[in-house]
């Protein structure tokens, strides 16, 4: 697997967590600040698959009324 150096100015805080973290894990830094990236864009890959699909749920027309949202909000509230 091809790789390559990724350089990022961060605070002094996160730095001394991740040191943290490495010492306890017994992993070097970079392990811990590459699981780290990898949850981050898997993350952010999945919340812009959402994004579209909902996008292409209004341009079909599905939508939910405001009216219809509240009502169900104040059921909530009765139900207790």
């Amino acid at each position: 697997m091809n790789t390559r150096v990724v350089t990022a100015h961060i605070p002094n805080e996160l730095a001394e967590q991740i040191d943290l973290l490495a010492e306890r894990l017994d992993r070097p830094k970079g392990w811990i600040v590459k699981q780290a990236l990898i949850s981050w864009v898997e993350l952010e890959a999945k919340r812009h698959q959402l994004t579209l699909e909902g996008l292409a749920d209004v341009d079909a027309g599905r939508l939910v009324d405001h009216a219809s949202i509240d009502a169900w909000a104040k059921n909530l509230d009765q139900s207790e």
